[in-house]
């Protein structure tokens, strides 16, 4: 018997098939749709490959997506029910507190759950990253949790891990970093007609800043091939790619990845809620290294 609960909000990115067969326990995420003037709520549990399709051909078509914080109510419910379940020991992931206090949130209702039910612990992990990594991180404690490892064991083995993780996320319209307040319309308009790529990673402390920008998709590829060649993934070969409807990008670094390193990277799309702040043809690489966080 496993000895403690792997918990996580949706923003871990992973495919509903994955968080059942690892058995992830997931609180949902909303996000709101604005389209033709109506606005229409939605969860961030997609099930089938098709659904993220669907939601970033609405973007190309026009539509908007608006993000929320997942509030006290949703992860009180979500952590009562663990608890009514039997859960004792629990690891949950947030996402990034460098882009949410989503933490505090959760620190918060596992706390109140826990006056109810004495037995039941809650050890919140801030990732200090989203998507993918995130989910990379939720992967890693599935398999300590598999290996037996205690909560403890985990948490410490998950927070060491944290700033071993490399980000480069590629953004193909301005317009959603600029809505979502990330940049200045004036550099919105600009970017766009100079055909910017910004490239975008997670500082020390799980907040967003600018890397790099490049002219065109070709050069964002290749700043990202550079950065491998400069130091790769370590031994474990965890290396995650992620996109948002562009599936050539996503194909092209894989099979570098394949190629350079002889690893087979964990190809995904990427969730509506972080989606919703790259907009569509984004793309993203992941991996752990050797050396922290921006530090090559």
């Amino acid at each position: 018997m496993p000895l403690f609960t792997v918990s996580s909000d949706s923003t871990c990115d992973l495919y509903h098939d994955d968080l059942v067969k690892y058995n992830v326990k997931v609180v949902p995420h909303t996000f709101t749709v604005e389209k033709n003037g109506e606005m229409e709520e939605r969860t961030d549990s997609f099930a089938s490959y098709d659904e993220y399709e669907s939601f970033y051909n609405e973007l190309r078509a026009g539509a908007f997506s608006h993000t929320s914080m997942l509030n006290y109510e949703k992860h009180y419910a979500h952590f009562l029910a663990l608890a009514k379940e039997g859960a004792e020991d629990v690891i949950h992931f947030t996402i990034s507190s460098g882009l949410s206090p989503t933490k505090n949130v959760a620190a918060k209702a596992a706390e109140d759950v826990k006056r109810d039910f004495p037995k039941f612990n809650v050890a919140v992990c801030d990732p200090l990253t989203a998507t993918v990594g995130q989910g990379a991180l939720v992967m890693q404690a599935v398999k300590c949790r598999d290996e037996g490892k205690s909560l403890n064991e985990t948490l410490e083995y998950v927070n060491a891990l944290r700033l071993h993780i490399q980000h480069f996320i590629v953004a193909d319209d301005l317009n959603y970093l600029k809505k979502g307040g990330r940049i200045s319309a004036a550099t919105a308009v600009i970017g766009g007609l100079l055909d910017i790529k910004p490239i975008v990673s997670f500082d020390r402390e799980g907040k967003l800043f600018l890397l790099g920008k490049v002219r065109g998709t070709r050069k964002a590829i290749s700043f990202i091939k550079h950065k491998l060649e400069t130091e790769g993934p370590d031994e474990k070969g965890i290396v995650y790619i992620v996109h948002t409807g562009n599936r050539p990008a996503a194909e092209e670094l894989a099979e570098f990845v394949r190629q350079k390193f002889g690893i087979e990277p964990h190809v995904s799309i990427m969730g509506p809620v972080i989606g919703s702040h790259v907009g569509p043809n984004a793309f993203a690489l992941g991996y752990i290294s050797k050396s922290e966080r921006n530090t090559f």
